[in-house]
């Protein structure tokens, strides 16, 4: 991972639980853990991918990191601080440097707010605009840095397209001058042609201002496509972390390797081995024990259920929590 020094953001151990509430006087039964000891570091410029099933933990992680949601336990460090023991000012104050795009383009955006003003918002509420004429100037400059026109800030969302939509979110998060923006699945609701411009968009964007990404995703395919490193995430823990290269041509965990068999390949003629898991993942509230993934997984030990597997490093930043690979990496 990361040093202190090097990362912009560190996760250290990072869990947010949600109470369980049952019965009439709506007592904590038990708790869904969502994300359960998380640990990572993303460097400044870089770009690291999430990946993992529906369910996984990935959203509410992104969102835990901006603070939408507050963590249970842990550390988060941005620049070296961390935002955790932040009162509700200094994080107000934080958030021009952390901004996050939305995976759903059509519910982000309020139906009752002109372009201009969903752009504008964000530089009103920072005060970085004296003016309604200054606000316009800068919704203008950035709508052309997303590819849209001046004449679409006297519009309403509903008038334009899933891709034009998810452009606009890129504006606003655009607006403050952000240093980290968290992408939630950010071209998962658009078709296939549009999420390439959209991914495209984001890589040229991150080259002029110098971004750096947290991109949410399902689907390995666009991870790898504009990811540096990739990080997999099963039941809340992260199970392998590497460069994304490494990643595809070295994989180490089972459940990794299950997730690029389903990868869909263009030629009709190559024959590709397709790793199908048994059942469903498990339910948070009550996860297996030992190693999360041992209840579907074909390579599992007789340990894996007992002990749950060290989140280790095996070389050249290669991450992974599995004790298979632990046994053969000697």
């Amino acid at each position: 991972m990361a040093t202190a020094q090097e990362a912009l953001l560190e996760l250290e151990d990072v869990k947010k639980y949600f109470p369980v509430k049952a019965g009439v006087l709506k007592r904590t039964v038990g708790h869904v853990k969502a994300v359960d000891g998380v640990s990572f570091a993303i460097k400044k410029g870089e770009t690291l991918g999430l990946v993992g099933e529906s369910g996984c933990g990935k959203s509410t992680t992104g969102r835990t990191i901006l603070r939408l949601l507050e963590a249970t336990d842990g550390k988060i460090f941005f620049e070296g601080e961390n935002i955790l023991a932040y009162d509700k000012d200094k994080m107000r104050s934080l958030r021009r440097q952390m901004q996050i795009i939305f995976q759903d383009p059509y519910a982000s955006l309020n139906p009752r707010m002109t372009v201009a003003n969903i752009i504008g918002e964000p530089l009103k509420i920072h005060k970085l605009v004296n003016s309604k004429k200054e606000r316009d100037e800068r919704v203008a400059e950035l709508l052309h840095k997303v590819g849209l026109q001046k004449e679409h800030m006297k519009r309403y969302p509903h008038e334009f397209s899933g891709g034009q939509r998810q452009r606009i979110g890129v504006a606003r998060a655009l607006a403050l001058n952000p240093k980290l923006i968290i992408c939630d699945e950010p071209v998962s609701a658009l078709d296939v042609s549009i999420q390439a411009q959209v991914i495209n968009l984001m890589e040229d964007l991150q080259d002029e201002f110098d971004l750096t990404y947290l991109f949410i995703a399902h689907d390995l395919s666009v991870v790898k496509h504009i990811s540096d490193r990739i990080a997999v995430m099963y039941l809340g823990k992260i199970v392998e972390l590497a460069d994304k290269k490494e990643l595809f041509e070295n994989t180490l965990h089972p459940y990794t390797r299950s997730l690029l068999s389903a990868i869909p390949v263009a030629d009709p003629t190559y024959e590709k081995e397709r790793i199908i898991l048994e059942g469903d993942v498990p339910s948070p509230v009550d996860p297996p024990s030992g190693c999360r993934f041992h209840p579907r997984c074909p390579e599992a030990l007789d340990m894996c259920s007992e002990e749950e597997p060290v989140f280790k490093d095996y070389g050249q930043g290669h991450w992974a929590a599995c004790h298979l690979t632990e046994r053969e990496q000697g």
